[in-house]
């Protein structure tokens, strides 16, 4: 069925009870799925004692983890623009409480992938960020939509934050397994959000193309426009770089920590602390992103990070100083995201911005791949994580230049043919 609802029309019918609705499910659900992924790696020691198959063997499962995690999101962009966010959360939902509720059960590297890579990851990416905040941006005024990304980006946090100090009590109370299947079934909470969400971007693109006399874009058009655009590009080599950091210190923080003779508890909290000043992060850019030029946010972001780990490499390391660490990498770790996203959306707008930030995020999940597999081999190599850090440090630094050059502009569409 076709609506007749307007771009114009579906913004003026965002009022203010709706609108925080829409940012709640959107928030929440983001909360469920990342807070569930980013407190695997609590149970990374745990995994390799079961199993006794090697630190690398397990940070393979979470390395693939991270790349299947982007690799799903532009399809799934690309479904949610056409038939609906709501079915692509509920498969997501559905196939992320799953694949958490039978880690547990597979002792083998195959099974692990299979399960934390494919199932878990999978279903984060239909229920993540590419679909979310495009959800987000189809539904809520265009003057909002840079605080509304912050938000719901600090729903992911919010849900870090949350679920580390609860996986960390449940570990206690009735062992490491049942945490991960209780966790499993905690994600299900996200599913009201199905139906505050539920609807697509393709017929209001349609007659918003008919409106202005352009052409309305095919997915395979989108994608080619995207591609040939160098800001695009430039967009996504710094988000690889973002994935690499965010992935290594998901997955291995906690391993760090260890490593530096601390106690387990300062590795789970170390993840709470970066969850919560993400949420500071998150909303602050939310409302940076409409005051200044976005690429010079994400350079600052990049800058920032490398200082922080230059000073973490070389600092005595105390419970102290790792929590301010982690208090300063969070302020930054998905803070990322909304002058992202926004930066898609100035430069294509709405129409396939699922499936076109979706792609971006692929290659944010090249380099979380590469954040959490390097970091495990390298450590099981050399017994120390130091090599990971310089890398760390020069993509830093890599990606705070790569954003630079990027353009902040609208770029024209073909002229829509006479009929």
């Amino acid at each position: 069925m076709t609506s007749n609802t307007t771009p114009q029309t579906a913004a003026r019918s965002a009022a203010p009870l709706a609108l925080w609705l829409v940012l709640l499910a959107a928030a929440g659900t983001f909360a469920m799925t990342m807070g569930t992924r980013q407190t695997m790696g609590l149970f990374l020691s745990a995994l390799n004692t079961s199993t006794g198959l090697g630190i690398g063997s397990i940070s393979l499962a979470f390395a693939f983890g991270q790349l299947w995690w982007g690799l799903t999101q532009p399809f799934a962009g690309a479904v949610a623009d056409r038939i609906g966010t709501g079915r692509v959360i509920l498969l997501g939902v559905a196939l992320v409480a799953l694949g958490t509720f039978i880690t547990p059960y597979m002792t083998t590297t195959a099974g692990l992938i299979f399960a934390i890579g494919v199932l878990a990851a999978g279903g984060a990416g239909m229920a993540g960020p590419s679909v979310l905040m495009a959800a987000t941006a189809r539904l809520v005024p265009l003057q909002k939509r840079g605080l509304a990304s912050g938000i719901v980006n600090a729903g992911g946090s919010f849900g870090q934050f949350v679920m580390a100090p609860i996986a960390i009590s449940l570990t206690a109370a009735v062992g490491w397994a049942s945490a991960l299947q209780w966790l499993g079934v905690l994600v299900l909470l996200a599913l009201p959000a199905v139906w505050v969400l539920k609807g697509n971007s393709n017929a209001l693109a349609a007659q918003a193309a008919a409106a202005s006399g352009q052409k309305a874009l095919t997915a395979r058009e989108a994608i080619a426009q995207a591609l040939a655009t160098p800001s695009y590009r430039y967009l996504a080599a710094g988000f690889l770089v973002c994935g690499f950091h965010v992935a290594f210190l998901a997955t291995h923080l906690p391993g760090v920590i260890a490593a530096c003779g601390l106690a387990p508890e300062v590795g789970g909290w170390s993840l709470a602390v970066i969850g919560l000043f993400n949420i500071v992060g998150s909303l602050g850019m939310g409302w940076a992103v409409g005051r200044w030029r976005m690429k010079s946010l994400l350079s600052l972001l990049y800058t920032v990070r490398g200082l922080a780990v230059l000073i973490f490499l070389f600092a005595p390391k105390t419970p102290a100083l790792v929590l301010i660490f982690a208090a300063v990498m969070g302020i930054t770790f998905l803070s990322t995201v909304p002058p992202t996203a926004g930066l898609v959306a100035k430069m294509f707008g709405t129409a396939n911005m699922a499936m076109l930030f979706g792609i971006v995020m692929l290659s944010h999940q090249v380099g979380g791949f590469l954040g959490a597999y390097l970091g495990g081999s390298v450590f099981q190599a050399t017994g120390s994580y130091d090599w990971v850090w310089y890398m760390d440090i020069v993509l830093a630094l890599g990606a705070a230049l790569v954003n630079l050059p990027i353009r902040e502009a609208h770029l024209a569409r073909p002229a829509a043919t006479a009929a």
